[in-house]
């Protein structure tokens, strides 16, 4: 029987586990069925430039290990090809892993990778650069920006309760403008996230009754919360929805799918993709649908609520004379 091959891109410094126990263990349980091309990622070395040069040398699957920036990362690599991406999570969030529904251990990672089915999800970019997960403006990027690395090694998930529980006392209202295909909204926000795939703990992702991951379009949730305590309950009730798999219900919240999205604000509003800052709004969000081919044990879920909009403060929504974007 021939051997399969692959390359796993390994992240030495993800997580907090032991890098080189983590190793040993993956390689152990992969290698008596796979040739590894072992290769790792350094300051100077990314994933998706370690993966493109795997795949212009002839890698036929792509493995990831990492936390979700390495894996977001390696994806981007394989978008647009029939290249399978395996995904073993050893990051601190693993919110890639609980968005598209694959284990969250190494052994049972590895089990799927050999033994599981691969499908195509969608993938999406955000002002050109690669998006797997979701764009985040205004509270949830400052909470991450606050969430350092440090505190992550150090204090793993609380890292980011605290950084948003600190967020909470400076929370601040932007407008923004949100354009998609055939209509120009403008409302008041305090948070606007743009998913692709998202878990039910990210909670500003959740206004949907589910974010579904290979529809061909984009979950957009607007939360407009202006004080602390409101913040804090529409949190709550997105967090409960979510695990309830249903959709929110409060004024505050409003929720929309579209194939692309456009959001500008004032003031500008610092953004995060994928769980790193890359600057400020404006952004231009784009699904790029079946685009990511990807080892997964679960089949996709069921459809679910569109749209609401209603009850958001200063909420304007226009048609569009000619449907589609100017550029």
């Amino acid at each position: 029987m021939t051997r399969k091959t692959a390359c796993l891109v390994f992240n030495p410094v993800a997580g907090q586990s032991d890098p080189e126990q983590d190793l040993a263990q993956i390689r152990s349980l992969l290698e008596p069925e796979f040739d590894l091309d072992i290769r790792m990622t350094t300051a100077e070395m990314d994933a998706d430039e370690i993966a493109r040069q795997a795949i212009a040398d002839g890698a036929k699957v792509i493995i990831a290990s990492g936390g979700d920036g390495t894996l977001s990362a390696a994806a981007d690599a394989v978008v647009g090809t029939d290249i399978p991406l395996g995904v073993i999570s050893r990051g601190t969030a693993n919110a890639f892993a609980a968005a598209l529904e694959l284990p969250d251990t190494i052994e049972a990672a590895c089990q799927m990778i050999l033994g599981g089915v691969t499908r195509k999800v969608d993938a999406a970019t955000c002002n050109d650069r690669p998006m797997v997960l979701l764009a985040g403006i205004g509270f949830e990027a400052e909470t991450v920006e606050k969430a350092d690395r440090q505190a992550k090694k150090r204090f793993g998930m609380l890292a980011y309760v605290m950084a948003g529980l600190q967020q909470l006392r400076e929370l601040e209202s932007f407008t923004a403008e949100i354009e998609t295909e055939d209509r120009i909204i403008n409302v008041t926000a305090a948070a606007i996230t743009v998913a692709n795939a998202a878990p039910p703990t990210s909670i500003l992702a959740q206004g949907p009754d589910g974010v579904v991951f290979d529809d061909g379009l984009l979950d957009v949730t607007v939360v407009s919360s202006t004080t602390r305590a409101g913040a804090i309950a529409a949190s709550f009730h997105l967090l409960s929805t979510a695990l309830n798999e249903n959709a929110a219900e409060r004024d505050d919240v409003g929720y929309l799918r579209a194939e692309r999205v456009k959001i500008r604000t004032d003031p500008p509003q610092k953004v995060v993709l994928d769980g790193e800052i890359i600057g400020e709004t404006p952004i231009d969000v784009k699904c790029i649908p079946d685009g990511l081919t990807i080892f997964v044990p679960k089949e996709a879920a069921p459809p679910s609520a569109a749209e609401k909009l209603e009850g958001l403060p200063d909420l304007i929504v226009e048609n569009k004379v000619v449907v589609g974007f100017a550029d």
